[in-house]
């Protein structure tokens, strides 16, 4: 007769359920959770430490891979969270907190709180690692989105949308609508996205200065001298970025 699913070490085990996870959010190793560096990162292995803490030695920073997960801040151990997730993608049904309070024999405060959770990460995108890297270019600008006034008629204009992009030249792009353009909203957005070991271009807006000084390099454009492409921008996929947005 085969083992139940139930019984595979991840759903049993808080060592083995830390290994699972990771294999699904860092399938080419560890990354950092707090400035994408991929390399230079080593597991703590002491006593007393908790299971899955890894140590970035180029932001001194600790971190578990719950990090921006569903499974972040929550003392419910991970191979319970795994048991829920299983019952809940398994069902053709769909399961109730209820149901997930008397399988699995938590209280059905903690029950409502994982589905709740689980629920809400059915809704998100998967994980994508940092832009960027060594010896790539990351471009960030932003721009106004939104009708032109001339096309209002006697209606009253919109108010135009402001989305930030981050382009990795030969590489990919991603944009963020902002609710606006200062460094405390720019900088955590740059931070996550970009990696620590890129060259950073921006233009000269002053919101750039500070998080410019995290990477490898910080070099702008001016647009004040009718500047608004630095390199080889017209050669890949970031062609025209400046001059577009």
């Amino acid at each position: 007769m085969p083992n139940s699913v139930l019984d595979r070490p991840y759903f049993r085990d808080e060592a083995a359920a830390y290994a699972k996870l990771e294999s699904i959010v860092w399938p080419d190793g560890p990354i950092c959770a707090h400035c994408g560096e991929m390399g230079r990162i080593g597991k703590l292995k002491g006593k007393a430490t908790r299971p899955g803490l890894y140590k970035c030695y180029a932001c001194r920073k600790q971190f578990r891979v719950t990090v921006d997960t569903v499974f972040e801040s929550s003392h419910i151990p991970v191979h319970q969270w795994l048991q829920a997730v299983f019952l809940m993608v398994s069902s053709k049904k769909g399961v109730s907190s209820n149901q997930v309070h008397r399988t699995m024999g938590v209280t059905l405060k903690t029950g409502w709180f994982m589905t709740m959770r689980i629920r809400e990460a059915m809704k998100g995108r998967p994980f994508t690692p940092p832009l960027g890297g060594g010896g790539k270019t990351i471009e960030a600008d932003e721009s106004y989105v939104g009708p032109k006034g001339a096309n209002r008629a006697y209606k009253p204009v919109a108010e135009k949308q402001i989305v930030m992009s981050l382009v990795e030249r030969g590489g990919r792009v991603r944009s963020f609508h902002v609710p606006n353009v200062t460094a405390s909203t720019l900088e955590p957005i740059i931070v996550r996205h970009v990696h620590r070991d890129s060259r950073f271009m921006t233009d000269e807006a002053h919101v750039y200065r500070g998080v410019g000084a995290d990477f490898q390099s910080h070099q702008t454009v001016a647009h004040s001298a009718k500047e608004y492409v630095r390199g080889d921008a017209y050669t890949n996929s970031a062609e025209g970025f400046f001059t577009s947005m």
